[in-house]
C-alpha cells in the first residue's frame, strides 16, 4: 500500500473511493497546513521545472496558481490584493519580460 503523507486537493479522497479503493486522511491544523502547503509549493515548482512540453507546463502552472490562492486564503487576504501588490511591484521595479540577468554590481 503506497504511503503519500502529502497535501492533496479536496476531491482526491472522493476520487480514490470512486475507484473502489480506501484511503486514510486527516484534517491538518493551521501549523501543519502551512508547512504542508509550503512543501506542496516546492513539489509543484519541481514538477513545472521537469515539464518538457507546453501542455504539462501549463498544468503545473495552474497547480502553482492554486497554491498561491491557498497561501492568500491562509494569510487572510483576497487574491485580488496579492494581484494589486504584484502590479505595484511591476510598476516600480518591472517584471521579467526583458530577461535581464544581473552579473555583478561594481562597488
Amino acid at each position: 500500500m503506497p504511503i503519500y503523507n502529502k497535501l492533496v486537493r479536496d476531491k482526491i479522497p472522493k476520487i480514490i473511493k470512486s475507484t473502489g479503493k480506501e484511503c486514510t486522511i486527516k484534517t491538518l491544523n493551521n501549523d501543519e497546513y502551512i508547512t504542508a502547503i509550503q512543501k506542496k509549493s516546492f513539489e509543484e515548482l519541481e514538477e513545472y521545472i521537469k515539464s518538457n512540453n507546453n501542455h504539462d507546463a501549463i498544468e503545473e502552472l495552474a497547480d502553482m496558481l492554486e497554491i498561491i490562492h491557498a497561501f492568500a486564503e491562509y494569510h487572510g487576504v483576497p487574491i485580488e490584493e496579492i494581484e494589486e501588490v504584484r502590479k505595484r511591484k511591476l510598476e516600480m521595479r518591472g517584471g521579467f519580460k526583458d530577461r535581464i540577468y544581473l552579473i555583478e554590481v561594481e562597488d
